[in-house]
């Protein structure tokens, strides 16, 4: 069996690299959530993604030559990880996947996007997010390895090394659920005992199985969010779903921000702190005692922290947002988790503190009000219709402001017609509508020891996580986990577009609230 297989593939290798032409091609237009990733990233790779992993392994597992052929599975496997992009308009951008000819052609395109550096963490993570952009229409996933190995014990130990390595991605390629479970799986095959002679068997069988003369069309691209959501049909519904949204907007109030600067160029920096398995386990039995999770906490957390900062914040509310799973709203499923699937939703609370209860009943009353609130729009039934018309606005937004952005790039951009003149008639005022403006946003990943199943890779002793995007002038964004049993918190934001004093306080508050309330 083992003979006639390796027949098969020698016979398939020589036919595909006798009669490759570049007509072998698989193509799909991007939806509306991926037109609105996408065009913002064009200039400077605004919402570029990373995923950075700190880890020690033995060197032996993390030579080039194994690393390349596992990621060169996975680009198969995944295959939007190896399309590039073509933009014919605004409205029609499309992923581009051309299948690797030959098994060295698979590995050859995995090595030339996987890169070996010799930096610390801080340096590797600061270049990503503040140099020149890593990512481009040619090369929307990336790989950059950084070793530092130690020597061996004794002799007769083989040498461990410290590791990190950064998975880079285009957010219109895919989301944080995919980052990490991609991570799981390229840490199980490169932590096992396969050799690489093994892992190039993997690839080459599994190329025959997806391209070979028998396969059926598991090549193609797994298709947007918009087509594997239940789909609007009938004037009547979409009349309804477009109202619906509409008035669930309205109710978006939100009045506080950070104070911003501006004049100087975009800093990302990522403070992060972690609070050890015992403390976290505390944490949790405290949350669970009161029946919330820790998403729910940090929300109220924030809420908490930003009333102590702004005692006399006024009547209007404080409103924070964050990303919404939709893959359990899918009906269909593709061979891939490389996709983009996430929506938004909002928590809304008082910008007050009560004087007629303490702040940890306040504090745990929001929290309560937060977790509600974030199962409301997750089970509610309009969620998967809101989705699509935020798809759609999102979509409308994109590329109007793609198509400004190219005009004022090449000097055509004509600006908005002056207000009426004093011989020109004024269109009628209209009511005031009230300030819909989110402090800050939170990215609430859960529990990833649940991803990650440390005992799928003994070999690698994973130990710091740390994830994030290259963001446009201005961002903020909160992270919130619990990794190798650790609560972690990451707050990802401009320095350069910030009140530096302000943006201190609130971070030093934050972790200062974690011990008061938390444990």
């Amino acid at each position: 069996m083992a003979e006639n297989l390796a027949k098969a593939i020698a016979g398939f290798e020589a036919i595909s690299l006798s009669s490759r032409t570049d007509e072998v091609r698989y193509e799909r237009k991007m939806g509306n959530s991926e037109l609105s990733y996408y065009l913002p990233s064009r200039a400077n790779g605004v919402n570029d993604m990373y995923l950075h992993l700190g880890f020690k392994a033995p060197t032996h597992l993390m030579e080039r030559e194994r690393v390349r052929v596992v990621w060169a599975i996975l680009r198969q496997r995944h295959p939007l990880l190896a399309a590039t992009v073509e933009m014919h308009d605004y409205d029609d951008v499309r992923f581009v996947d051309r299948p690797a000819a030959s098994t060295e052609e698979a590995i050859n395109s995995a090595d030339a996007n996987l890169e070996y550096r010799n930096q610390p963490q801080d340096q590797l993570i600061h270049s990503y997010l503040n140099g020149p952009r890593t990512l481009s229409n040619q090369r929307i996933s990336y790989l950059v390895l950084s070793a530092v190995p130690t020597p061996p014990d004794s002799p007769d130990n083989e040498p461990v090394g410290e590791f990190d390595l950064l998975i880079c991605a285009a957010h219109f390629l895919g989301d944080g659920m995919a980052l990490h479970q991609f991570a799981h799986d390229f840490f199980t095959l490169l932590g096992s005992q396969k050799s690489v002679q093994d892992l190039e068997e993997i690839l080459t069988k599994e190329r025959i199985e997806r391209w070979g003369p028998q396969a059926a069309a598991s090549g193609a691209l797994p298709c947007s969010i918009e087509e594997s959501l239940p789909q609007l049909t009938g004037r009547f519904r979409r009349a309804v779903a477009a109202v619906d949204f509409k008035s669930t907007q309205s109710k978006l109030i939100g009045g506080h921000v950070f104070p911003r600067v501006s004049g100087k160029e975009r800093r990302t920096i990522v403070p992060t702190v972690s609070f050890d398995e015992n403390r976290t386990k505390t944490m949790l039995k405290v949350c669970k005692a009161h029946g919330v999770s820790i998403s729910a906490a940090l929300f109220a957390l924030c809420n908490i922290v930003w009333a102590r900062m702004r005692p006399n914040g006024g009547e209007l509310p404080i409103m924070m947002y964050s990303a919404l799973n939709l893959r359990p709203y899918m009906y269909k499923s593709p061979a891939s988790y490389w996709f983009l699937a996430v929506g938004y939703f909002n928590v809304v609370l008082p910008a007050f503190l009560p004087r007629t209860s303490s702040d940890v009943q306040t504090f745990w009353l929001r929290a309560r009000q937060s977790k509600d609130q974030s199962a409301r729009a997750a089970k509610n039934a309009m969620a998967v219709y809101r989705t699509h018309e935020m798809s759609k606005k999102r979509g409308a937004q994109a590329r109007a402001w793609g198509k400004e952005d190219d005009q004022k790039a090449d000097g055509t951009w004509v600006p908005t017609p002056p207000a009426p003149t004093e011989n020109e008639p004024a269109a009628a005022p209209l009511p005031p509508k009230a300030p819909s403006n989110a402090l800050i946003g939170l990215s609430l990943l859960g529990n990833l020891d649940g991803i990650y199943k440390h005992q799928d890779f003994e070999s690698v002793k994973m130990h710091t996580l740390t994830t994030g995007s290259r963001q446009r002038n201005g961002g903020m964004l909160l992270f919130g986990y619990t990794f190798v049993g650790k609560l972690w918190l990451s707050l990802g934001y401009d320095v350069e577009g910030f009140e530096k004093e302000t943006v201190n306080e609130f971070w030093s508050g934050l972790q200062d609230a974690v011990e008061e309330f938390l444990g």
